[in-house]
């Protein structure tokens, strides 16, 4: 029978395609040969047909070794109901029982199961193996290979072992090896520690073209994520965090804020995250919030946007978390936030790792810092990043870079400063050093080399850091320079950049600008507020909180004082919920003096069509932090403010300041049992006259007025306290 017209037949007959995608007909063709198979190709790509197939069309069993129990269950469930057997497909792992596993293994012996998913873990225990041997193998197929590499962003050490166990299951069984993300380097760790140079390489473009790349500044991320979310509503998404703390803050959050969303992540009973999986795909939620365990072998197809909350710890990692997005072709949004800090704590966390591995770590890292600070379209530094040339060109404006592009600069003469530079002290160093040297900064290493007398040496002073730094990325982007990731990132001069040397012309790169510095999204990104306070609306709240102030007799700051008010102007809080979240008001305030306000801001709102940025009032999970609560039960008890302090571990001047904020949000609080110890009667009178009659309730003003001499700064603070707390609450 025709091989070509089998290969169709089955692939119609098993999985109802009519079609091959890109290489897996000879992928396939290749594994049927007998022949040893590495496949790297982009998520989303069809990887797992590659071996399900001839699995199904060979004598004997396939193994398919995977990392993840969800990704092996969701292809077992699929190859069941595409075989209309049970016993067609099994996977052995630790979440079965010992009557499950005799029925898996007495499939296997019979010869009914072509294809047995294992966990590395669970192929190397001796009695699997011992077993193995009973069974004819038609191959292996190692799934998620890149875990081999301790360059892969994945790196499981039982991974290492797979060769060992496979030679000792029998004679010359066929690998074939699968990724979707592998740089050369950890390409290069695959082949070599699965002994496969003979394989045939079958490598997919890594170019996502319908994926939108995005970083933004780390600024009110959890507003910027809702306000997104609520702007595409009813898209199924996913928000990556890096701890487990702060996924289970996020879904929390969410949920407060009416979106549904769900946690995932490894501390989660295996139950519960099967379940948070299913209702993610049977879109009973709409996001879920997870850590990198979360996404291997989802088979999602309209995932719509992807959002790191937390900058990734690979360029590996973002690759294939950002890969669920849009995976049947249709629109996918990755954005990632992006601060120092997140990079401070990550490098912080591998000062306790092995030299080796810190190394790695650094150099790994690094690149994430370079993509993300970069002004060059994002499309290209990623797949330059896995070994893949591209022109920028065809980015089509889907990333941030390309859709707002920066400005530009002549590079020639720049260039060839650093690339003559980079010859005449012999190719031995990092970009952190060449920008020592072009910049003048004495380090230790400028000084030991010498460095420091070059001519070079601060030359490049009145152009800047991110003119070099802008420099020096692109060079390695354009192929003037390669950066030797495995030997300390020491950067190296190319064919190219040789030729540039002999012969320069002119050219222009992009400069970049630091992303702390970047301006906050226009208009084209998501509608919402300009953020400026409404200067008309702010001078009829005033006018309303004086009248207000009038009829209770009170100063106007204790109605609500000008940065709640300016708040309001911002955001046009129009349900007593929304008015809650202003700073400053809280429930007691809001119930007291808020309707009037919110009849005001709805008329203003409706008379002059102001679209109102709602999802910016982030509901939080909780007004009152324990601390507060503690507080107020201590007031209550009638423990002094400094005893609460100290049991606190906080300053008297922070304690007066939380208990300050409790009383302006609305909170009455009886503190006369201590103010009565500390100011004597006729001061206190004095002080509450004044702030009955003062236009402001600047302490300043009142030192100024009661004296200096007369009264401390902790006295008015804390008269303001108990005179704010009797009338306004």
């Amino acid at each position: 029978m025709d091989v070509k017209k089998s290969l169709f037949d089955n692939l119609q007959t098993f999985f109802g395609f009519d079609n091959f995608k890109g290489d897996q007909e000879s992928i396939i063709t290749n594994i049927l040969e007998k022949r040893n198979t590495f496949v790297i190709m982009p998520t989303g790509g069809g990887k797992s047909i590659c071996y399900q197939l001839p699995a199904l069309m060979e004598e004997g069993t396939a193994i398919v070794i995977s990392p993840l129990i969800a990704l092996m269950k969701n292809q077992v469930d699929q190859l069941r109901a595409f075989g209309g057997s049970d016993s067609i497909a099994h996977f052995l792992n630790s979440s079965l029982n010992k009557t499950e596993i005799t029925q898996v293994k007495s499939d296997l012996l019979n010869g009914q199961t072509k294809l047995l998913y294992v966990a590395p873990e669970s192929l190397s225990k001796q009695d699997n193996i011992d077993f193995l041997k009973l069974i004819k193998i038609s191959f292996v197929a190692v799934d998620e290979a890149h875990c081999i590499s301790e360059w892969g962003h994945d790196f499981r050490p039982e991974y290492r072992k797979i060769r060992q166990v496979i030679q000792g299951l029998g004679e010359e069984i066929p690998i074939i090896a699968l990724t979707a993300t592998a740089t050369p380097k950890v390409q290069q760790d695959i082949i070599k520690n699965l002994q496969m140079s003979d394989a045939t390489l079958f490598k997919s473009s890594f170019n996502r073209p319908n994926l939108f790349y995005e970083i933004r500044p780390k600024r009110d991320v959890i507003k910027e994520i809702i306000r997104y979310i609520k702007y595409n509503t009813g898209k199924s998404g996913i928000i990556y965090c890096l701890s487990r703390k702060k996924v289970e803050e996020v879904a929390e959050t969410l949920n407060l804020n009416g979106i549904k969303a769900l946690p995932y992540h490894a501390g989660l009973e295996p139950k519960v995250r099967a379940e948070t999986q299913d209702k993610f795909l049977m879109e009973d939620v709409e996001v879920i919030v997870a850590t990198i365990a979360f996404g291997m072998g989802i088979d999602k197809p309209d995932v719509r946007f992807v959002i790191h909350h937390d900058i990734p710890k690979s360029m590996e990692g973002y690759y294939q978390e950002t890969g669920r997005a849009g995976r049947d072709g249709g629109e996918g949004v990755c954005i990632a936030f992006y601060a120092q800090k997140d990079v401070d704590k990550l490098a912080k966390f591998m000062k306790d790792k092995p030299v080796s591995e810190r190394e790695i770590g650094t150099q790994i890292l690094k690149e994430v810092i370079d993509y993300a600070e970069s002004g060059v379209c994002r499309r290209k530094q990623i797949l330059h990043y896995f070994g893949e040339n591209f022109n920028e060109t065809g980015c089509n404006c889907m990333c941030d870079n390309c859709k707002k592009p920066k400005k530009l600069f002549e590079a020639e003469e720049s260039l060839l400063v650093l690339l003559k530079l980079i010859k005449k002290i012999g190719e031995k160093f990092d970009d952190a050093h060449i920008l020592s040297v072009i910049l003048g900064n004495e380090t230790a290493q400028t000084i030991a080399y010498e460095h420091s007398k070059l001519p070079e040496f601060g030359l490049g002073v009145v152009e800047g850091e991110n003119h070099w730094k802008s420099l020096i990325r692109q060079a390695v982007l354009n192929n003037f320079l390669s950066k030797d990731i495995d030997n300390y990132g020491l950067l190296r001069l190319t064919n190219s950049g040789l030729s540039f040397i002999e012969n320069p012309y002119a050219l222009k790169f992009v400069l970049n600008e630091p992303i702390e510095n970047a301006a906050d999204d226009d208009e084209d990104d998501v509608k919402h507020g300009t953020g400026a306070v409404d200067a008309q609306l702010l001078q009829l709240l005033k006018d309303l909180r004086k009248k207000i102030a009038k009829q209770k007799n009170v100063p106007p700051f204790v109605v609500f004082q000008d940065p709640s008010l300016e708040e309001m102007c911002t955001h046009y809080p129009i349900t007593m919920d929304e008015l809650k979240q202003i700073s400053g008001v809280g429930h007691g305030k809001a119930l007291k003096f808020g309707s009037s306000f919110l009849e005001l801001i709805k008329k203003y709102v409706e008379d002059n069509d102001v679209e109102r940025p709602i999802d910016l009032i982030i509901k939080t999970q909780a007004n009152k932090s324990q601390l507060k609560v503690s507080i107020i039960q201590n007031i209550d008890r009638k423990i002094g403010l400094e005893d609460i302090a100290k049991s606190k571990g906080i300053t008297y001047d922070d304690i007066l300041k939380e208990v300050e904020a409790i009383v302006n949000s609305g909170t009455k609080l009886n503190l006369s049992y201590f103010v009565d110890e500390v100011i004597d009667e006729d001061r206190q009178d004095e002080v509450f006259d004044y702030f009955q009659s003062a236009e402001n309730d600047s302490i300043d003003d009142a030192l100024k007025e009661l004296g200096e001499s007369d009264y401390s700064r902790e006295e008015i603070q804390l008269m303001r306290i108990k005179f704010m707390s009797e009338l306004g609450n």
